[in-house]
């Protein structure tokens, strides 16, 4: 029964996947995808899987592609039949990877897609053109592609992309005041606030500032093994060194900070806590931290501060406050 089942999510799958790149004029096809993949985790993951497929039909020769086809389809009764849209869709791909990529993007034009994820809860899916989305806690992202771009907006918390490169068709990234270009590339962006950090793990990408004002040469490319900060009370861009390993420790639950505001290092924190922090005195968002947080001991983390910064810690019922012990409340 679970096989039969499995079957079933991957056939379904398989058939969205075909539909996603047919036509659509009506921009329907999207929602209708977006929702069948809210119903159940395991949609996503069956979808998942076919692009999986795909992509790795789209690098093999001929003789291990139909291999690999008939490895996935199974037709080993009647029953199974349902398998055959899968090697449709798997043959399909590997015609479109060969060639163009993906094709019939003019049905996003007109749509755009919201993705959010819950206070302490991490979200890891795919989009339509294959490129995967790891999205950080409390974090919201938009996504919006037409025929000759597909622009991402991240409103808020953390997001790491790894990008299937179309060059006719540029992935950008925007948060706040800063755009990210896709030169072949993953990367992670995180925004709080107006403060915007990108580390790039692989390839290269180049990063503008869009403030009003600022020169037409603000731009710089950053490639793997750096990281970019922008703070809208500085006049550019830094740039510093950073791990993979340190750029998407989010992932495995640390959360890393190298020389990092206490303000900046509070509010991402609170993205992973349902009894978030409050900073009452203002001197004390100045002070600066470098180090891992892991997201289950962030109260003991907390607790530990006043070892570290010169400040106290009161706790309430439902939050933490950080003052100063030499003012008066």
């Amino acid at each position: 029964m679970a096989n039969q089942q499995q079957d079933t999510l991957l056939h379904a799958a398989a058939d969205w996947w075909v539909r996603l790149r047919e036509p659509d004029d009506s921009g329907d096809t999207v929602e209708q995808w977006l929702a069948w993949t809210a119903k159940d985790e395991r949609h996503l993951q069956a979808f998942e899987h076919v692009s999986a497929l795909a992509e790795r039909l789209g690098q093999l020769d001929r003789v291990s592609r139909q291999a690999l086809i008939n490895a996935f389809a199974r037709p080993a009764s009647p029953p199974r039949r349902r398998w055959l849209p899968l090697a449709a869709a798997a043959s399909v791909a590997a015609v479109v990877l060969s060639g163009a990529l993906y094709i019939g993007w003019t049905r996003f034009g007109n749509s755009t897609q919201v993705f959010q994820s819950a206070v302490a809860q991490n979200r890891n899916f795919s989009l339509p053109d294959g490129t995967k989305v790891a999205l950080g806690a409390a974090s919201t992202l938009t996504v919006q592609y037409s025929r000759d771009r597909r622009s991402v907006e991240l409103r808020g918390g953390e997001a790491f992309f790894d990008v299937m490169h179309d060059a006719r068709r540029p992935f950008v990234v925007t948060a706040g005041n800063v755009s990210v270009h896709d030169i072949g590339t993953a990367f992670d962006v995180r925004r709080t606030g107006e403060r915007v950090m990108v580390a790039v793990t692989q390839g290269r990408v180049a990063i503008a500032d869009l403030r009003a004002g600022a020169s037409q040469h603000n731009m710089l490319e950053a490639t793997a093994g750096q990281r970019v900060s922008f703070d809208p009370s500085a006049p550019g861009m830094a740039v510093d060194t950073v791990t993979p390993a340190q750029a998407t420790a989010w992932r495995n639950d640390r959360l890393e900070f190298i020389d990092e505001p206490l303000s900046v290092v509070i509010a991402n924190l609170n993205r992973y806590t349902n009894k978030p922090v409050h900073i009452l005195d203002s001197d004390l968002n100045a002070l600066t931290y470098t180090g891992t947080v892991r997201a289950d001991a962030i109260d003991s983390w907390v607790g530990a501060l006043p070892e570290v910064f010169p400040l106290q810690v009161s706790k309430e019922a439902d939050r933490v406050t950080l003052s100063d012990p030499t003012h008066r409340h």
